[in-house]
């Protein structure tokens, strides 16, 4: 088989991964080939020997069956099946994790465990739990446990319920621009509007997401949808050959307001939701592949194991406060395609301004309590761009009046175009998103990275170190729960390694081999730090000033620690030190440290 560049070099690196890490993440943007990558590796590395493969959606089962099953005995598992597993085949597939006893034998006779869409792993989820514990309690010493997606991340308040908990470490194998450039992808072209209309500050995001029954009613009621077909009716006449377009909606009252636009711009369209027979389903995305349907309008479905590679326009109609959903939608549409030259964008929902366009999206291993409601922010990622200190960058929000009263709302970067005019209805009435929303009211992580940048080494030049590295013992004993999650930044700031990484992998490799060794000091001494809700980067700048909330001696102590790294490093080695240690502090303040911690890379017992 021709293996695209990527997936080689994973194939040959795959020995030492392995030896190396028992449960591991393999990434790739969507459309990259994950599943030929994993079909490759069974073929190479696992040759008769006994495999499972769980995935959560009955199109992605039908891909792997298809893949796997031209040189294997393969058997999809039911809910009813009895008896001893692995008898006359040697992979099983599975979307149903109820069939318990099956799998339970099948783990503990598995030489590989697959897992696709990852990122769905709940290491606290009944299901999951299950398969985790049992691998870890009867599975084969030599087996791995592989996880396959393009947006590892969980966005959750349950701390127990991360993928660090489920897997080792992620490996890095291909990112999208890098498969733009080969041509395996094809370039995102992004039109976002600022739907003004729609009103979602005052819906209850504690679940993490706008809920749907809230939502749907707040859509419909703005002109969120009008937007979406008056940007699509310019935009198809815009791609090379027919346009093929995927609409995403929050429900099914959202898809069918929107069908009915669709249809009276003349537009073949049909909708498909997780309730429309499979047969049915399938029949209408093979039409939509020929382009005999040009707008598959989808509830719940499509988002992931779904794949047209004409289709050439996405429609998001779903507000979000999930990176993954927006990132795996996106991604749909990403895959080339013969005289597919890009894929035009269309966001409505605001989740480009909050996000980020999906090429640019950084995954996390670990979320924090809360690390949604930063989201909560529709321009959060405008205002990022803003506080960039090396290549700050300003957008325009069009506020033109169109022919139907409406206004443009087009979002673009200024110094883009002429005369800074809009492209989408060519004339000059914006707005500095940036100003006029006051992104900068309140410290970021811009402001405090200036902060501790300017201030950390111009206090440590002026102070007399000895004394106040010789009060630490005191600093740590008499600090409060701030000052203490203050103190863990400096001494991250100072432990952590500085050097380059390669990988996301080694990123945390290094970031949580810091933590652990700041953990062990902790337990060791008995200074514990209790959980917090958030984590409040104002700590870290009060620190700085010695101000209101961190005292002078932990101010003093915590400056004299990390103040002298700077003398000792380049201006890069502090750059990447501090980005670590901001992450560490994090994850202490959000998780604590006692004498009962037992965390994948960190077990308190040991240093008691």
């Amino acid at each position: 088989m021709d293996l695209r560049t990527w997936q080689q070099k994973i194939i040959d690196e795959f020995p030492s991964i392995t030896q190396k890490y028992r449960k591991f993440i393999l990434k790739a943007p969507t459309g990259a080939g994950k599943t030929v990558l994993a079909s490759e590796i069974v073929e190479r590395f696992y040759p008769d020997q006994k495999i499972i493969v769980l995935c959560h959606r009955l199109v992605l089962l039908e891909q792997l069956e298809e893949a796997l099953g031209r040189k294997h005995a393969v058997r999809k598992l039911t809910g009813a099946d009895k008896g001893p597993a692995f008898d006359g085949y040697d992979i099983l597939l599975s979307t149903n994790l109820r069939a318990k006893e099956v799998l339970a034998d099948a783990i503990s006779k598995a030489d590989l465990i697959i897992v696709d869409e990852a990122h769905r792993v709940s290491p606290n989820g009944a299901a999951y739990k299950r398969i985790i514990d049992a691998f870890h309690a009867h599975g084969k010493p030599e087996a791995q446990f592989m996880g396959l997606t393009a947006s590892p991340e969980r966005i959750t308040n349950d701390q127990a319920d991360q993928l660090n908990l489920a897997f080792d470490t992620i490996i890095d194998c291909a990112n999208i621009e890098d498969l733009i450039d080969e041509g395996v992808l094809v370039k995102p072209v992004y039109r976002p509007h600022f739907v003004h209309d729609l009103d979602l500050d005052d819906i209850d995001v504690s679940s993490g997401d706008f809920p749907v029954s809230k939502l749907s009613p707040a859509i419909i009621k703005s002109s969120m949808i009008d937007y979406a077909v008056w940007s699509y009716s310019e935009e198809r006449e815009k791609v090379a050959g027919k346009p093929i377009s995927a609409w995403f909606c929050a429900d099914i009252s959202v898809a069918e307001a929107t069908l009915e636009k669709i249809q009276a711009l003349g537009i073949e369209a049909v909708i498909v939701t997780a309730g429309t027979p499979i047969k049915e389903r399938m029949a209408v995305l093979a039409r939509h592949e020929k382009g005999e349907v040009e707008a598959v309008v989808s509830v719940g479905v499509l988002i992931e194991g779904w794949d047209n590679p004409n289709c050439n326009i996405i429609v998001h109609l779903r507000p979000t406060l999930s990176k993954v959903l927006w990132g795996q939608s996106v991604g749909r549409g990403l895959r080339s395609a013969p005289g597919k030259e890009k894929c035009i964008i269309i966001d409505v929902s605001s989740n480009w301004s909050t996000f980020g366009p999906v090429e640019k999206l950084e995954w996390r291993l670990w979320s924090t309590r809360r690390s949604h409601m930063k989201h909560m922010n529709r321009f959060n990622w405008i205002g990022q761009q803003q506080d960039h200190e090396e290549i700050a960058e300003t957008y325009l929000l069009c506020k033109n009046k169109l022919g139907d009263g409406r206004r443009c709302s087009h979002i673009y970067r200024k110094n883009e175009y002429e005369n800074d005019t809009c492209p989408v209805c060519g004339t000059y009435a914006a707005t500095d998103i940036y100003k006029e929303q006051k992104l900068d009211s309140s410290l970021n992580e811009g402001g405090l990275h200036q902060l501790f940048f300017e201030r950390a080494p111009k206090v440590y030049e002026e102070m007399d170190t000895s004394v106040w590295e010789s009060l630490g013992n005191l600093a740590w004993k008499s600090a409060t729960d701030n000052e203490r999650v203050f103190l863990t930044f400096c001494m991250a700031f100072a432990e952590v390694s500085g050097e380059a990484t390669d990988s996301e992998t080694d990123y945390w490799d290094a970031t949580l081999e810091a933590e652990a060794q700041i953990r062990a000091h902790l337990v060791k001494n008995e200074f514990w730090i209790k959980k917090q809700e958030d984590f409040d980067l104002a700590l870290v700048a009060d620190g700085m000033l010695a101000g209101q909330k961190i005292r002078t001696l932990q101010a003093h102590y915590g400056i004299s620690i990390s103040g002298f790294v700077f003398q000792n490093h380049s201006p890069d080695e502090n750059e990447r030190k501090y980005q670590k240690a901001i992450k560490i502090a994090e994850r202490l303040a959000m998780l604590g440290c006692s004498n009962r911690d037992s965390l994948p890379y960190f077990n308190a017992a040991d240093y008691l």
